[in-house]
């Protein structure tokens, strides 16, 4: 199987390529920076995994820079993973259109018209495919200066769950997973009292596990999940 991930040279995008390809399939990973990890793992996959640094904030060359430079029509997809993301924290009264603008073009913009290309790959080759988008617990939960954030996730859980409804009867499925916070990248800026004050808002008091969130994409992505579609997938260590 072949699937292409984005946002994957580090955190849960990172497992997530590392949980597909120990279980045989080949990866197309998309990211802004070719960390030292993604490149150790080239090394153990040889052939299997490919990398090109794209910035995901240009939505409008989508099709040139993914789909004709890269994951071409004569590759077969058969899953795409919509990790890639970018965070704006602030609280709303200080809202910048500018930064809310670039947030959207990454966390929004860029990956529906991804789904798009993926979408006609699949039709064209006929596949029963997958898609899985990244979501985040502060969707359903709130958290003091991510309402900006939040929202763009947001958006991408009604995006998937209506592209579930129009093309399901293609047999393309498309789910959401849901994670709490993890120790990534992403939640590097916030303090040990910070994290600490989260972590024990959930049932295991505990951050998000990354390997148990690569573990569940993977598992919607393949045919195990073959009924499941248009949902939202929670792996928040009893968060919500």
């Amino acid at each position: 199987m072949n699937y292409l991930v984005t946002g994957c040279s580090r955190g849960v995008g990172l497992e997530i390529c590392r949980v597909l390809l120990s279980e045989g399939h080949d990866v197309y990973g998309i990211a802004r920076s070719h960390s030292e990890e993604f490149k150790l793992l080239e090394c153990d996959y040889d052939g299997k995994l490919f990398f090109k640094s794209i910035d995901l904030s240009d939505c409008e060359n989508v099709r040139k820079n993914v789909f004709r430079e890269f994951v071409h029509n004569g590759i077969q997809l058969h899953g795409y993973v919509n990790n890639a993301a970018m965070a704006y924290d602030d609280i709303v009264t200080n809202l910048n259109l500018g930064k809310l603008r670039q947030m959207y073009a990454v966390n929004v913009f860029t990956p529906m018209m991804i789904t798009k290309y993926v979408l006609r790959n699949m039709l064209l080759h006929h596949t029963q495919g997958s898609i899985v988008h990244i979501s985040s617990v502060s969707v359903h939960t709130g958290y003091k200066g991510l309402a900006m954030y939040a929202s763009s996730k947001g958006a991408l859980e009604a995006f998937s769950k209506d592209t579930a409804r129009e093309w399901g009867e293609r047999g393309v499925r498309s789910n959401v997973v849901v994670p709490g916070f993890m120790e990534t990248q992403m939640s590097s800026s916030l303090t040990a009292e910070q994290k600490d004050r989260i972590y024990k808002r959930t049932s295991l008091k505990a951050a998000t596990d990354v390997h148990s969130v690569a573990e569940t994409v993977a598992f919607l992505l393949s045919e195990k999940a073959c009924s499941i579609t248009g949902q939202n997938i929670c792996v928040d260590n009893g968060t919500i």
